[in-house]
């Protein structure tokens, strides 16, 4: 008789029940079917696995090694056929991209236009995500791929950096620091601060600077889910926030944005799962890597802009 699948399903059923009973009820099949085709797969192989008495069921020497063979067979399978279906949504023509404000700034049309160019006939769905989720769907892995801001908290993700940028302080019109050309971390370390309404505590420490408090926490007077918050919530005075430069791009009346210049910027990264990425996933991140590496003169100027320009030109070739 030739193993199939099912022989090897029902048998690791059985194995981890030892019991007829619950593993029939579990496959949802007769139980005489089920003891018929374990009795086939003993056959077939020539050796006892399952020791069976009127009370109870065990695994025999055999059966143990057989066991652990088969779980470990039926999971690769299990992969195997992941995979497959991964390649089907492949086929299907789609990839789901995720984000957050402001994207990956002026390489993301570039990006987005250089894997068109690779693949003509597959539809990109974005999806905007807010400060509640800075993985921008990775973590619960509604996305195939996105455009991340880090430090950050991810599980089984991997990065492909494309550029770091600058932390501004946003205040009002009429701050005390309003004045200044830029600032220091000991300038805005006593002042009210905007969180992010986000669980992640390295989000959160990073841009609140914890790492500059010396252990005594921000003063966050209140949690905002977009930047556009946060300019609303500055130009009331409620407080400052600390974001990227790239809030440059949506001016807002009466707030100033003040470089920081003592404080890492952030590290803006195209990010994957890492488990089994799909064709259209490594191409996207390929296409990205080419457009950074193409394109040093616009990636350095995303790395040191100039906080009034604000309409900066899109490369036409790469």
């Amino acid at each position: 008789m030739e193993l199939q699948t099912r022989h090897l399903r029902y048998f690791v059923a059985v194995a981890e029940e030892l019991s007829f009973t619950r593993a029939a009820q579990k496959l949802h099949i007769a139980q005489q079917t089920l003891s018929a085709q374990i009795k086939q797969l003993e056959r077939a192989l020539g050796v006892v696995l399952l020791t069976r008495t009127t009370r109870s069921v065990t695994l025999s020497a055999a059966g143990t090694a057989f066991f652990e063979d088969a779980t470990a067979t039926l999971a690769a399978m299990d992969v195997a056929a992941e995979r497959a279906r991964s390649m089907q949504r492949t086929e299907n023509q789609r990839l789901v991209l995720g984000f957050l404000e402001g994207a990956a700034l002026m390489l993301t049309e570039p990006i987005i236009s250089a894997f068109r160019r690779r693949h003509p006939g597959v539809a990109i769905e974005m999806r905007q995500f807010n400060y509640d989720d800075p993985s921008a769907g990775l973590n619960d892995r509604s996305v195939d791929v996105a455009f991340v801001r880090r430090p950050l908290t991810t599980c089984g993700v991997d990065f492909e950096h494309l550029f770091t940028e600058p932390l501004v302080a946003m205040v009002r019109d009429d701050h005390r620091l309003a004045d200044r050309p830029d600032v220091t971390v000991a300038d805005l370390i006593d002042e009210p601060v905007f969180g992010a309404a986000c669980n992640d505590p390295v989000w959160n420490a990073y841009w609140e600077l914890d790492d500059h408090r010396h252990g005594v926490p921000a003063r966050v007077v209140s949690r905002s889910a977009s930047l556009l918050e946060e300019y609303q919530k500055v130009a009331a005075g409620v407080g400052i926030g600390v974001t990227a430069a790239c809030a440059r791009w949506i001016p807002f009346p009466g707030v100033t944005l003040l470089p920081i210049t003592d404080v890492a910027p952030c590290d803006v990264s195209v990010a994957w799962p890492r488990a089994n990425p799909s064709t259209l996933v490594r191409s996207f991140v390929a296409a990205a890597r080419q457009v950074r590496d193409e394109n040093p003169d616009l990636v350095e100027r995303l790395q040191a802009p100039d906080l009034e320009d604000r309409a900066m030109p899109i490369p036409v070739a790469y």
